[in-house]
């Protein structure tokens, strides 16, 4: 009993409390990220998702920057550039390299690297025992496996959950890092209350378990806020520590170039740091302002001249996206297109996509930079004047970028913003959110010390009711109905299986490993199926044949509902002789008529029945033997 007594007297009064209260928080902690990934977890769902997993692959598995999904707009920037050598046709030189592991000429290359680092590493782990689950497995398994499967069918795609954990480690890290700089710049109830608020926001995990590279840019980003507020104190206070202040600035100027190569529109960011360093560094402004610069074109440019190389754009087909979703290429058409027309003026499009944008922008996420309402607080906290200067001179960096990226995001929109209005890779404004937070914390307790509150329990309990709202998103994870693990794509309603793994691997399975396919959804053929596939081309006719007959003949077609659930009117009947609508429908007639499959003159002869809400052509009949997949 003295003993007893003694534990508990050491609990409650002594040192033990303080571990007492860690490791309550530990567990909090951990049950809620077990809680979130089996109640909320989603397999992929964003095409810029699989496509950067599946480059990742590539890297891993030694086979260079290259790519299985295929865009016929990539195949036309490599023609263009590699002229074919003298005595040489177009097409026998093989210029849009199709024959072989074509070269990706789309992604950024750091979030890819970081896959392929994370993936290889994990291939260590296959003779562990009890880390053998941490290692990827891309085929599905032949028989049920818990966790991973809802009774005795498909649940959860294992790949996709890993990736998952990795940007939900980045986003952990991103806390503690938001923790260590609101803690500097306020007091510490501002930092350990939006430490626990950044935790809580449903946004910030929604975005990690979505696959896209947000996390790392997010995290880059705040190790760019932490460079430029040293760098600002040391100007301020010791503008004789040169060697600082430089060292400062290229770590700032490095960050921005390597943010750029985690997304290129990150990129445009140099523009306010170098403003930041002029204005905030000291008397030495323009030679740190001058390294910081270098330091940013050190970084970008290697990767810039292998584009150019490889080619001919210094982004790649990313170089392109200004003119992507406008009243001249709308939707996805420039990147399905095998010859885009460039002849027509680009300055009223742009003119136009900038101000529908734009307007969008201020309406819908401006209110929402910090994932919630929260960024009321933040708006009106800019008319409230800090003590601290670098406080204050961080706000106006924030507003520099606030405007940059309201400009950049809308010039930039293209249809992957459409299909997924939040949660996408060309959102930059939730770069913002963990600062815009922190701000409106700190205005939150402003107001609150303003109060006169004689009962503690009281301010506890406004605290709680202003964090349970901003938080309540998160709330409503763990209620029902619970989040189903299967993910489907924009615009098609829940029960479609179009990203359904185990169809895709099956639909793969009818090539072989150099065999090329189309489909509608190639970014999930190429993740999931391991197979080389091309987007789904303009219309049937010149532009697969231009494919088929020149470049690489294409062994199947794959079409699921991403496609079937179209816009009947305007997408089938109104697209034109050449669209896949009427090509559907006449082999949907064929078939009435007791004559499956397609037009005679098509390339690919057999229709594979069997294949609920999805249309599988293939060159073979039989299931192919010899697949390496």
């Amino acid at each position: 009993m003295p003993i007893l007594q003694d534990m508990i007297h050491k609990t409650e009064v002594g040192g033990g409390s303080r571990y007492l209260k860690i490791s309550l928080a530990v567990l909090a902690f951990l049950m809620l990220w077990v809680g979130y990934n089996w109640r909320a977890f989603r397999n992929m769902s964003s095409q810029e998702a699989m496509d950067s997993a599946q480059l990742g692959r590539n890297i891993a598995q030694g086979k260079g920057y290259t790519t299985l999904f295929i865009r016929p707009f990539s195949m036309y920037l490599l023609k263009k550039h590699n002229l074919p050598a003298a005595g040489q046709t177009a097409n026998s030189a093989d210029t849009a390299r199709l024959k072989n592991m074509h070269p990706d000429l789309a992604n950024p290359p750091v979030y890819p690297l970081a896959l392929a680092g994370y993936m290889k590493a994990s291939s260590w782990l296959k003779g562990v025992p009890f880390l053998r689950a941490l290692s990827f497995r891309y085929l599905l398994p032949d028989k049920p496996m818990p966790f991973w499967s809802n009774d005795g069918k498909f649940w959860r795609y294992q790949p996709d959950f890993l990736i998952g954990l990795l940007n939900q480690i980045l986003f952990f890290a991103v806390v503690v890092l938001v923790f260590l700089l609101a803690r500097r710049l306020f007091e510490p109830a501002v930092a350990w209350f939006s430490g626990i608020l950044l935790l809580g926001t449903e946004l910030f995990w929604r975005f990690s378990v979505s696959g896209l590279s947000t996390m790392l840019l997010l995290l880059i980003f705040m190790g760019l806020i932490w460079s430029l507020v040293l760098l600002e104190q040391e100007g301020r206070e010791f503008p004789q520590r040169l060697i600082k202040l430089i060292v400062l600035a290229l770590l700032a100027g490095a960050l921005t170039g390597l943010g750029a190569l985690t997304r290129y529109s990150f990129g445009w960011l140099i523009l306010p740091v170098l403003l930041f360093v002029v204005f905030f560094s000291g008397e030495r402004r323009v030679l740190i302002a001058s390294i910081a610069l270098l330091a940013f074109a050190f970084i970008l440019t290697p990767w810039v001249v292998r584009n150019i190389r490889v080619s001919g754009a210094p982004f790649g087909t990313a170089t392109f996206a200004i003119i992507e979703d406008s009243v001249i290429f709308p939707e996805n058409r420039l990147e399905r297109s095998l010859e885009p027309d460039f002849n027509s003026p680009f300055s009223k499009a742009l003119s136009q996509k900038l101000m529908a944008n734009t307007r969008q922008i201020l309406e819908k996420d401006w209110p929402k930079l910090g994932g919630g309402w929260i960024a009321a607080f933040f708006l009106v906290g800019l008319l409230i004047g800090f003590r601290d200067p670098s406080v204050t001179r961080l706000r106006y960096f924030m507003m520099a970028c606030l405007i940059l990226f309201t400009i950049v995001q809308a010039l930039g929109k293209t249809q992957l913003s459409n299909d997924s209005p939040e949660i996408n890779s060309e959102n930059l404004l939730v770069l913002l959110a963990p600062l815009v937070l922190v701000y409106g914390v700190s205005l939150f307790y402003l107001l609150l010390s303003q109060i006169d509150i004689p009962v503690r329990e009281a301010r506890f309990a406004a605290m709680a009711v202003f964090g349970l709202l901003i938080c309540f998103p998160m709330v409503g994870t763990f209620l029902p109905p619970r989040t189903i693990p299967l993910a489907y794509p924009p615009s098609v309603p829940p029960g479609s299986p179009s990203y359904y793994p185990p169809y895709i691997q099956a639909a793969s399975n009818w090539l072989k490993e150099k065999e090329l396919g189309m489909s509608d959804i190639p970014w999930a053929m190429a993740w999931y199926g391991q197979s080389q596939c091309v987007w789904l081309t303009l219309n049937f006719q010149s532009d697969f044949l231009a494919i088929n007959d020149y470049q690489k003949p294409v062994q199947e077609l794959y079409i699921s509902r991403f496609t079937m659930d179209g816009r009947f009117l305007t997408q089938w009947a109104m697209g034109g002789d050449q669209n896949w609508g009427n090509f559907i429908l006449e082999c949907l007639f064929r078939k009435l008529q007791r004559q499956p499959g397609p037009p005679p003159a098509f390339p690919l002869h057999y229709w594979q029945v069997g294949w609920p809400e999805n249309f599988l052509l293939t060159a073979r009949q039989d299931w192919p033997k010899a697949n390496s997949n």
